[in-house]
């Protein structure tokens, strides 16, 4: 059985153009009235009298083309034609006059008037005039409308590339973890073949071994809780979360920093001093990223030439805020976070000083960057300068790099301190 055919869909007729709108301001009725009829079937023509209600109809309506007359009663059409502007830039505006001047036509073309017709007017060249007008809004209107899917567009790759970027952070968190813990790892490394090295071999222990163990199962200790703080930082940050921060004096710091230091790989022959403060304080960063700051800054310097040369970490606390002339990067300084800088006293400025060769001039602005290194693949990720650059951010501080060819590089660090129990 054969089925009945469907009927043939509507064709659905294309939506008619939208008309454009005119705008007539003359105090003669005559050719203002005489344009209504000339144009009453092409455009929606509004009539103004004066430059007041010109301006009133421009308020209330979208004006796409104004024909003014420049000589009229109370506001000239100049005036009304710098009005309009102010209303909307994109309106076309056609003036007319009997009265035609060099003066007139040069403010009229300052204003951005598109065209200039005499009274009486032809009516062919009034057409011709508004057609061209019309035209010519019709086209801002198509630019400002790509311009705005542009911006759009321009909107969502930059969210994009922001999604990329998270991605490509955490790629990072994840290498800064391997980083970050592979220093407590070598310590905890050198202490175990420390003591193999002294117990090994032994077929029983004295009482000095057994104090030297216990004294090594300690730094171990604290170098485990070290990385369990590692992971716990970067977990967090992937989370959004903040850890609380730990109180711990300054000085344990350093003390910890030495102990460290001390059985570390990157020191070989070279020379270390790390200088305890005269005037203990606490900060308000996390001990844990203290200590990384601080490690990565002094293998970075122990790391800077193979020839033996010193290390030094030092502090002091200031009683008076940086000043602003102070801060400004040059050819041999750079400065990290100023923006993002708690400069209210005490401030603890901490400084890693080495007697290296110093940072060629030229590479000095990257040595911040994320993967930048000057050593081998072997030796370096270019992943140290680059955390410290972070931690020191998420602990409001301030980092100051100065360096000088052929003398040394000395890193300080600057932070914000804790109020006295």
């Amino acid at each position: 059985m054969l089925k009945s055919a469907s009927p043939p869909a509507e064709s659905v007729p294309p939506p008619a153009p939208q008309r454009g709108t005119l705008l007539v301001c003359d105090d003669e009725d005559g050719p203002r009235l005489s344009l209504r009829v000339v144009f009453k079937d092409d455009y929606n023509v509004l009539l103004a009298s004066e430059g007041r209600e010109a301006i009133e109809l421009a308020q209330k309506n979208k004006i796409d083309v104004a024909v003014l007359d420049i000589r009229m009663g109370g506001m000239s059409g100049i005036e009304v034609l710098e009005r309009l502007k102010f209303i909307d830039p994109h309106i076309e505006v056609v003036m007319m006059t009997a009265f035609e001047t060099a003066d007139t036509m040069r403010q009229a073309l300052r204003l951005r008037a598109c065209d200039y017709i005499n009274k009486p007017f032809d009516l062919g060249s009034m057409r011709t005039a508004v057609a061209n007008a019309m035209h010519r809004r019709s086209l801002a209107g198509e630019i400002q409308n790509s311009s705005e899917q542009l911006n759009q567009l321009l909107i969502e790759l930059q969210n994009q590339k922001v999604e990329e970027q998270i991605s490509r952070t955490r790629s990072d968190i994840y290498a800064s973890i391997i980083h970050d813990i592979n220093s407590p790892l070598a310590v905890i490394s050198g202490y175990i073949q420390l003591m193999n090295e002294r117990i090994g071999a032994a077929n029983q222990l004295e009482l000095a071994d057994l104090q030297y163990i216990k004294e090594n199962l300690k730094t171990i200790t604290r170098q485990v809780t070290n990385c369990i703080g590692i992971s716990r930082r970067y977990l967090g940050f992937l989370r959004r979360q903040t850890d609380a921060t730990s109180v711990i004096g300054v000085n344990q710091l350093l003390n910890d920093l030495g102990e460290l230091i001390r059985v570390h790989p990157s020191v070989q022959s070279n020379q270390f001093a790390c200088q305890p403060l005269t005037q203990d304080v606490t900060v308000g960063i996390n001990s844990t990223d203290l200590i990384q700051i601080l490690l990565n800054l002094c293998t970075n310097a122990f790391q800077a030439t193979p020839q033996p040369h010193h290390v030094t970490v030092s502090g002091q606390v200031l009683d008076a805020p940086l000043a602003p002339a102070q801060i400004q990067d040059g050819p041999s300084d750079r400065w990290l976070n100023v923006e993002g800088f708690d400069n209210h006293v005490p401030l603890l400025a901490l400084s890693v000083q080495d007697t290296g060769p110093g940072i060629p001039l030229e590479i000095l602005p990257k040595i911040f960057e994320s993967y930048f290194t000057t050593k081998s693949a072997r030796h370096g990720t270019g992943l140290g300068l680059s955390i410290v650059q972070r931690l020191v951010k998420s602990g409001r501080g301030l980092l100051h790099c100065h360096t000088e060819p052929g003398v040394g590089t000395t890193f300080t660090i600057y932070l914000p301190t804790l109020p006295k129990q």
